[in-house]
């Protein structure tokens, strides 16, 4: 994993800070993977992953990397003028380590594109000012972990925005990831924890696997550290959170945040809002899914608070909040410059709270053995929702709407597409014309068995759907002896010009322009035909897309300021 720092105008870079650690886990650590990273450009060097902690003996720092970095967007766009000069410290990595990189969001029928952020949380403390805020001397320089990754959909049309965070405790099959410097980090054989995707090169790998899982785009990403946390909630001077009864999050042998409310709405600040997005223990049942509803509340609330809180014009607090801001975090390469971090600030803006929606995916808990207390994605209607940010289907089951005033026009100058309707793939979505049919080489792969094996791939289909192709105009098409395992269809090229030959090839066969992806696993154009295509002369048409999130999700409304935390029983006073 490599950090390097933007430098401009003889600024000094600046290392970020270490990440966090802190609340206490009885979950048990995981192995970390074999090998270690290091950071380039001046930065403080992360320590490589050592041996695994014993069981019980890993406290975790809990913190939310999506409340950071909209306090850091917010600030950008009030304080643009005071700290231009921070260039210098922003610390950037690469966006996607892994093989399926997608290729970026596609612009919609209307030219208008979809922005998909996401925001990665890490319990790594290997600095002085993330050591101070707790947590057990022996996960000290220790390997970082992802426990915290909320993936930010802002709509096309910028009407609407989503929020899905997905449980640090999920179970899921890791991809390969390479770092820039040819360190390779093979797939997992079976199934791991989602955090340890930050062990393996760092945020990139943490893109990586959320694309694998969700065929979702990632546009880019933001890691922030915790210590940024503590300065930036002084900064805005508190955000209102709610909790049904008097709770202490502290257990028998000195587990938990130390968080102490009395029953009602409290304003927290400092280290005290740490401990609230850190608690595990005295929220709902005790586990990270309480967790996460606790720090979806204070995220809703400190988005409402930073629209009325007038303390943000002081310059000098702007100034201060804009450099912890800068300081805690890594981005990626697309976001190394104090203007681009402004106009997505500009973009997030136009969003009225509202028309935000947090969400939770969809999980139960895993019955395999080992696996005690971990949960993984709940058949159907996880892929709803990544379906609906997909599709930029708003999970507030509102409807797109007309883009707010100052928002992007589409290039036709028309408005925006309904939500849920065709985004079908068009040259308009790629910077070079599409080739003639027949002078596109395309090999075909059977991968019809799907990706859980269960059944037998169909005989011949590869060569039968070559034949299909050939006869709509693409003669160069071949079935190759090469197969794969794909529960759905899709179109693979391996370089950027490809794009818009595989759009062509994806438009002839009916499917979506998600369906066609960037991989390196592609030496050129390939079509893998998957399980949804055994039979026919078209692949099956998908079931109509959900119109609202589904309720396993839990939704939460942006200007709900209503929501109140269960407390879990034993942890009253």
């Amino acid at each position: 994993m490599r950090h390097s720092s933007v430098r401009e105008e003889g600024a000094t870079a600046r290392a970020a800070g270490g990440e966090s650690g802190g609340d206490a886990d009885a979950s048990g650590a995981i192995p970390p993977p074999r090998g270690g990273s290091r950071r380039a450009g001046g930065g403080s060097r992360r320590a490589r992953p050592g041996r695994p902690n014993r069981r019980g003996r890993r406290r975790v720092l809990r913190w939310t990397a999506s409340v950071l970095s909209l306090l850091i967007l917010g600030t950008a766009a009030a304080g643009y003028l005071y700290y231009r000069h921070l260039n210098g410290s922003i610390q950037t990595d690469e966006l996607n380590l892994g093989e399926n990189k997608l290729g970026g969001s596609k612009p919609n029928a209307f030219g208008q594109t979809p922005l998909n952020i996401l925001l990665i949380g890490s319990d790594a403390r290997n600095d002085e000012a993330n050591q101070a805020l707790g947590g057990a001397s022996d996960t000290f320089d220790g390997p970082p972990l992802a426990d915290v990754q909320m993936l930010l959909h802002l709509s096309a049309d910028r009407s609407n925005m989503s929020v899905v965070s997905m449980p640090r405790d999920t179970i899921l099959t890791m991809p390969k990831c390479t770092e820039p410097n040819g360190t390779v980090y093979p797939a997992s054989k079976g199934l791991v924890q989602t955090n340890e995707s930050l062990q393996r090169g760092g945020p990139g790998c943490t893109v990586a696997t959320w694309t694998e899982l969700t065929k979702i785009p990632v546009d880019h990403f933001m890691m922030i550290d915790f210590k940024g946390v503590v300065a930036m909630a002084d900064a805005i001077g508190g955000v209102p959170v709610c909790v049904e009864q008097n709770v202490h999050s502290r257990t028998r042998d000195g587990k938990g945040s130390g968080l102490k409310l009395p029953a009602g709405t409290s304003v927290i600040q400092g280290e005290q809002a740490l401990q609230w997005l850190r608690t595990r223990y005295g929220f709902e049942d005790g586990t990270d899914i309480g967790r996460t509803h606790a720090q979806h509340q204070y995220m809703n609330s400190m988005a409402r608070e930073f629209r009325k809180n007038a303390k943000l014009s002081n310059p000098v607090k702007l100034n201060s909040l804009a450099q912890a801001a800068i300081e805690a975090m890594v981005v990626d390469t697309g976001l190394n410059k104090i203007d681009k971090l402004y106009d997505l600030s500009v973009e997030l803006k136009k969003v009225p709270p509202g028309r935000i929606t947090m969400t939770t995916m969809p999980w139960v808990y895993s019955s395999r053995p080992g696996m005690d207390g971990r949960v993984e994605p709940k058949s159907g209607e996880a892929e709803d929702l990544f379906r609906m940010i997909r599709e930029d289907i708003p999970l507030d089951g509102q409807g797109s709407g007309a883009p707010a005033d100052g928002a992007s026009p589409a290039a036709s100058g028309t408005p925006a597409a309904p939500a849920g309707s065709p985004q079908p793939p068009t040259a308009a979505a790629t910077t070079a014309p599409a080739s003639p049919p027949s002078k596109i080489a395309v090999g075909v792969r059977n991968a019809t068995g799907g990706k859980d094996g269960t059944e037998a791939k169909a005989k011949g289909r590869a060569t039968e759907v070559a034949a299909l192709l050939a006869g709509k105009g693409f003669t160069g098409a071949t079935a190759d002896t090469r197969t794969g395992a794909e529960d759905t269809t899709v179109v693979r090229f391996a370089r950027p010009e490809q794009q818009a030959d595989a759009l062509a090839v994806a438009t002839a066969l009916g499917l979506p322009a998600s369906a066609v992806q960037q991989s390196e696993e592609a030496s050129a154009i390939v079509l893998f035909v998957g399980k949804d295509w055994r039979t026919g002369p078209l692949p099956a048409a998908p079931p109509p897309a959900p119109t609202k999130a589904p309720d396993s999700a839990h939704a939460l409304n942006g200007d709900n300021d209503k929501a109140c935390m269960p407390v879990q029983p034993g942890f009253t006073w």
